[in-house]
């Protein structure tokens, strides 16, 4: 057992989490490098992970490697960087612009068919697990105020400071609404009325109250046929609330409450030790971020080359290699930007002071 990320996990988890990084970036490299060899184009490497080469062989021109660190892949195109492209036929650059706008619309699009495949998966083994609308406990987080208190699983809360509640979101949204401030939970157990006295802890992100307790849920079988429309209405819900609730907190100019690499070890760590079905859902939910992420039209990721593509099919003629590099160190730039805004979150939720660290 090891500590990392301020909390302990075995080796086991190590290696699901990083097969389990590597899986969804290499189904992502996977896209591009199936429609390349589609268009006949020169693909240079293609490999799952990096770093030093394990083992390899070269065919049809391409170089098959499986490298030492298993966190994800990569496919190397001729002319890829424009500084790069030399003008010949096999660059990417040189490619018609439809085809390098299949080419990068395949990874993300394959990050959206892992999805559905794994949410079909565990729909369909596993039944569907909704959580029940009443006011039961299901789970109590240990180290939250309310495993501290004494709350327990199959806790039914009636009222939350002398506020009458039914059902999980009313007594939800009170308790949110007082952070760090005492309130009486009122619940019955085995038939027994009582009062618990708890002082919720204040989310650092979102500065939500929060005591730790999950809603009792139900398991729901469904065809396989219902586990797979209901698992593609799973990803563009996902996909439409991400783009919502970014859209929301541009608009209000508010900070945006992102995972960064640690929150996402974390996340499947967690998900490693709780169990099979827990793992392949979260990673189905970080295939479909990751899918949209490399569509947002940022430069140098895949909605970079696609914006570059369509503009070019618009106007009919390729872009001038300046306002190219140009966009990419303004997407290197906001790429850098948003993997530090996701590292302070992570580093939030895992209660770092950053006061401490500012000169007095």
């Amino acid at each position: 057992m090891f500590q990392i990320f301020g909390f302990t996990i075995s080796v086991f988890q190590i290696v699901v989490t990083v097969f389990g990084v590597g899986l969804l970036i290499f189904i992502h490299e996977l896209g591009h490098f199936l429609m390349a060899k589609k268009f006949g184009m020169k693909v240079e490497k293609f490999a799952f992970g990096f770093g030093p080469e394990i083992v390899g062989f070269t065919k049809g021109g391409t170089r098959y490697q499986i490298c030492a660190i298993p966190l994800g892949g990569m496919v190397k195109l001729p002319g890829e960087d424009v500084n790069d492209a030399t003008g010949s036929p096999d660059d990417f650059i040189s490619q018609p612009w439809h085809r390098r706008l299949a080419i990068a619309v395949f990874g993300p699009f394959m990050n959206y068919v892992l999805a559905v495949i794994l949410f079909t998966v565990v729909i369909y083994f596993w039944g569907l697990t909704r959580p029940s609308s009443l006011s039961v406990i299901g789970e109590v987080i240990e180290g939250y105020p309310a495993h501290a208190a004494g709350i327990r699983a199959g806790d039914t809360i009636t009222s939350v400071n002398g506020v009458r509640v039914k059902a999980w979101e009313e007594m939800a949204v009170i308790i949110h609404k007082h952070p760090e401030k005492k309130i009486g939970i009122g619940l019955v157990r085995d038939e027994q009325a009582m009062t618990i006295d708890i002082v919720p802890r204040k989310d650092p992100v979102t500065g939500y109250g929060l005591v730790g307790i999950t809603p009792k849920t139900e398991i729901e079988h469904l065809s396989l046929a219902g586990s797979v429309y209901l698992s593609c209405k799973m990803a563009v819900f996902q996909s439409v609330f991400t783009l919502k609730y970014l859209g929301e907190k541009l608009v209000r100019w508010e900070k945006p409450d992102v995972a960064g690499p640690i929150g996402v070890v974390q996340i499947l760590a967690r998900a490693a030790r709780t169990g099979v079905p827990q793992l392949l859902y979260i990673l189905a939910v970080i295939s479909v971020a990751l899918g949209l992420f490399n569509l947002l039209p940022i430069p140098l990721v895949d909605g970079g080359h696609i914006l570059l593509a369509l503009i070019e099919g618009v106007i009919r003629r390729p872009i001038n290699k300046k306002v190219v590099h140009v966009s990419n160190l303004v997407g290197f730039t906001i790429i850098i930007s948003i993997f530090v805004l996701a590292t302070y979150n992570d580093l939030a939720r895992l209660g770092l002071d950053f006061s401490k660290l500012l000169p007095k």
